[in-house]
């Protein structure tokens, strides 16, 4: 369960323009290769992408998309995991359901009349 300090990290990891758009990119990409133990590398429906198609898309050099990536790596919003010389990268889809459940919350309550108090404790 993410608590407040975890769920900061990801809106901030998320709030650089950039990241965000990588981060779109990974989770829309669909690129050759998924590196989920279940499902074999020749998988039809490829969910991982590498770093170095990243940075082709972006025209970014790869040591500011390996920082970028640490980044959300940091904020548990994506996997990685290196095969031979190439890195692999994945949206963390655990993380992004206990983000989306957080504002499902969020909004049923709001929608229910409940009156918030000041409280740094919830979201």
């Amino acid at each position: 369960m993410l608590d407040m300090d975890d769920k900061i990290k990801i809106f901030k990891a998320l709030g650089n323009e950039t990241r965000f758009k990588i981060f779109k990119n990974i989770f829309t990409g669909g690129y050759a290769c998924s590196i989920d133990k279940e499902k074999p590398s020749s998988d039809i429906i490829a969910q991982a992408t590498c770093v170095t198609t990243i940075a082709e898309n972006f025209n970014f050099a790869l040591p500011t998309i390996s920082r970028h990536l640490k980044e959300m790596k940091d904020a548990k919003i994506i996997t990685m995991k290196k095969v031979k010389n190439k890195i692999y990268i994945e949206p963390n889809i655990e993380t992004m359901k206990e983000i989306a459940g957080c504002f499902s919350t969020l909004i049923k309550e709001y929608e229910a009349g409940a009156l918030f108090q000041f409280d740094n404790t919830r979201a």
